[in-house]
């Protein structure tokens, strides 16, 4: 398979928010969030319609001013469509130096991650734009690309993140719900772990985050708390928001807290202190009353980079 070879920047992504692609008011509400990242959807949330004229506000919307937000894409449409290389060239060539990624939606094989990178080269060539620099999000949301994760995830080096889809997921499966992201009635375990558990595994064995997709009952604040609250403790890296009353609780949950950052810190010193030759080369100690071995200690490694911390002592 085709990799672009090029090593992919670290980006928080505690919170991601969707902004619909057509709306140039819903454009401008976005720069001044407070998020890690946002994509500008070409995909569910604009009208077939008025796809091909969002095209034209996205771009002009990415060379029209910065966002508080470090990291932005686009969400471009599915292969199933008749629109995705469309909107590749258009947004990429438009305005490919302000796009950090690229968020392709129901991916169901590694084909077609491939002919993204195909496509995405060609037009960073031609349009004069350093070639990798824009990195892949992949979101997982039917049955056949849950069942494919492995190879898609594997697919290009581009990749930055798997995102979880539950309201194409659930329609996919046949859920009894119509609230997409919220658990389902008469089924009392979590109807989402499978598939997240699935979805992790898969990025963290090809060294990509993993995000939550959408919690969409906007005034159910509680309800999201739980969802990302699940998420966070599984070791997703972040969740999507979908309306800004979301965002503040999302970057909350999903950084750890000082507590968890300081127990880490004396848990990687220690065990690295006791490790070395000077130090006894003990391979397994306790730390606040507990045994800590190289498991405990990469696990508080991998604690600590979530946050910044480059885990070495």
């Amino acid at each position: 398979m085709t990799k672009t070879q090029q090593a992919r920047p670290f980006r928080a992504r505690r919170t991601v928010l969707a902004v619909p692609g057509s709306s140039e008011r819903f454009i401008a509400k976005s720069r001044d969030l407070s998020v890690d990242c946002l994509f500008l959807d070409l995909e569910d949330a604009v009208a077939p319609a008025a796809k091909v004229a969002a095209r034209d506000t996205i771009v002009a919307a990415l060379n029209g001013g910065s966002w508080k937000a470090p990291t932005v894409t686009v969400r471009v449409n599915a292969w199933d469509t008749p629109w995705t290389t469309g909107d590749v060239m258009s947004v990429v060539s438009g305005g490919g130096t302000h796009i950090d990624a690229l968020v392709l939606p129901k991916v169901t094989s590694a084909e077609q991650v491939v002919a993204l990178d195909l496509v995405v080269s060609q037009v960073e060539a031609s349009s004069g734009l350093e070639a990798g620099r824009i990195g892949f999000e992949l979101q997982i949301e039917e049955a056949l690309g849950l069942q494919r994760v492995d190879e898609i995830a594997a697919a290009s080096a581009r990749t930055e993140t798997l995102v979880f889809g539950p309201g194409d997921f659930m329609a996919s499966m046949g859920m009894r719900g119509l609230s997409v992201g919220s658990q389902l009635a008469g089924y009392d375990a979590d109807a989402f772990h499978y598939a997240l558990s699935r979805i992790l595994i898969a990025a963290r064995a090809n060294g990509l985050q993993a995000l939550d997709g959408p919690y969409v009952s906007i005034r159910d604040l509680p309800g999201f708390k739980t969802s990302a609250a699940k998420a966070a403790a599984l070791g997703y890296d972040g969740k999507w928001v979908v309306h800004p009353s979301q965002v503040e609780a999302g970057n909350e949950i999903f950084t750890p807290d000082e507590a968890q950052i300081e127990r880490a810190e004396r848990i990687v010193a220690a065990y690295a202190a006791a490790g070395r030759a000077d130090g006894g080369a003990v391979g397994a100690i306790v730390v606040d009353d507990e045994m800590v071995d190289e498991a405990g200690y990469k696990v508080a490694r991998a604690l600590l980079a979530k946050v910044g911390h480059s885990g070495q002592v």
